[in-house]
């Protein structure tokens, strides 16, 4: 009898499974969420420091990864359950046969362009048109701006490609690109060993802040119109094995990005405990979540036409040999709950 009764106990959670909203199953326990240290997975880190989750019964554990690529990895090894990591990276492991999709977003844009003093007075003196700048300054330096960027495949850097190629029209001759980690990029633009580079927040605000003759010229949403930035994902395993998990998650991340939008110095000290590192304090990571480089969106439906163009698009820097299919990539369900008052 107690066999039997066994049995109907584990049918009836399969049809539960198969037919009730994820939102209406229980929850449990622990989500494993790697993440890359960029303003635009600030919203983990806001439900995770407020003690959000914790409230909700939702134990957060998360790992840093220095790129989207090793994030991938862990995750098809099984040590995570969720990301927050760049598009691509998502997009391109889903089409390797990864079981991964994404949720909700977490941000457009998250990265700069900056110029040392010298690259700066060259866009100033030529009414901030960047062919013309680069071209001034190549014949006044008489060598071509070395700029930094992320390794290839970067939101950065594909953004600065977009840039550069498509929307400035400067030539080729005028600039060398050198690639380098996260933080290689900003101690580079401090140390005045480039001309110039993308720099992501907070470290854009950063710079400038520790040596004001740097600036600012522009902002990722320019360079590409509403790049998508970081992304939140899932694996199905954890989806199966944890519904109300991944419920609880995008309603908690739906909240962190409203706060983020209306009262940056109310999320700064949680993501300045991620990001900061010791060495930057609270205010400038507020001025950070402000910044223009960075825009705030959970909604997964409001990237989907940028991401297609974004993937396209580094087909043609050679990122890809084709562009990863984005059919089955974005699930919008959990949001559209979450967001439902």
């Amino acid at each position: 009898m107690k066999t039997r009764r066994t049995l109907l106990q584990a049918l009836s959670a399969l049809a539960l499974s198969k037919t009730v909203p994820a939102w209406a199953q229980s929850l449990q326990g622990t989500v494993r969420v790697g993440y890359v240290p960029v303003i635009g997975a600030s919203a983990l880190f806001v439900l995770d420091g407020a003690g959000w989750a914790r409230e909700a019964g939702l134990a957060i554990k998360t790992t840093k990864f220095e790129s989207g690529p090793n994030a991938i990895q862990a995750l098809a090894s099984g040590t995570l359950d969720a990301l927050a990591i760049g598009v691509a990276p998502v997009a391109v492991a889903r089409a390797k046969g990864l079981d991964v999709k994404i949720v909700a977003a977490g941000a457009t844009g998250g990265s700069a362009f900056m110029a040392s003093p010298e690259l700066a007075e060259a866009f100033a003196v030529n009414d901030g048109r960047p062919a013309r700048a680069f071209a001034a300054f190549r014949a006044r330096q008489r060598r071509p701006a070395k700029l930094a960027t992320l390794p290839p495949a970067g939101v950065p850097t594909v953004a600065l490609h977009h840039w550069l190629w498509k929307v400035a029209q400067v030539d080729r001759a005028d600039v060398t690109i050198a690639q380098m980690g996260i933080e290689a990029v900003q101690q580079a633009m401090l140390a005045g060993a480039v001309d110039g580079g993308t720099v992501l927040e907070p470290s854009a605000t950063l710079v400038t802040e520790r040596n004001p003759r740097l600036r600012r010229i522009v902002n990722a949403p320019e360079m590409f119109p509403d790049i998508p930035g970081v992304v939140f994902a899932i694996t199905r395993q954890f989806e199966v094995s944890n519904p109300g998990g991944v419920e609880t998650l995008v309603r908690l991340l739906v909240r962190a990005t409203d706060l983020l939008k209306t009262e940056p110095s109310a999320a700064a000290p949680f993501v300045q405990a991620v990001l900061g590192g010791g060495l930057v304090d609270t205010a400038t990571i507020a001025r950070a979540i402000a910044s223009p480089a960075v825009s705030y969106v959970a909604d997964p439906r409001a990237i989907v036409r940028a991401t297609e163009a974004m993937l396209s698009y580094q087909v043609e820097l050679g990122d890809f040999p084709t562009a990863p299919p984005i059919a089955g990539l974005f699930d919008p369900a959990y949001y559209a709950h979450a967001a439902t008052p």
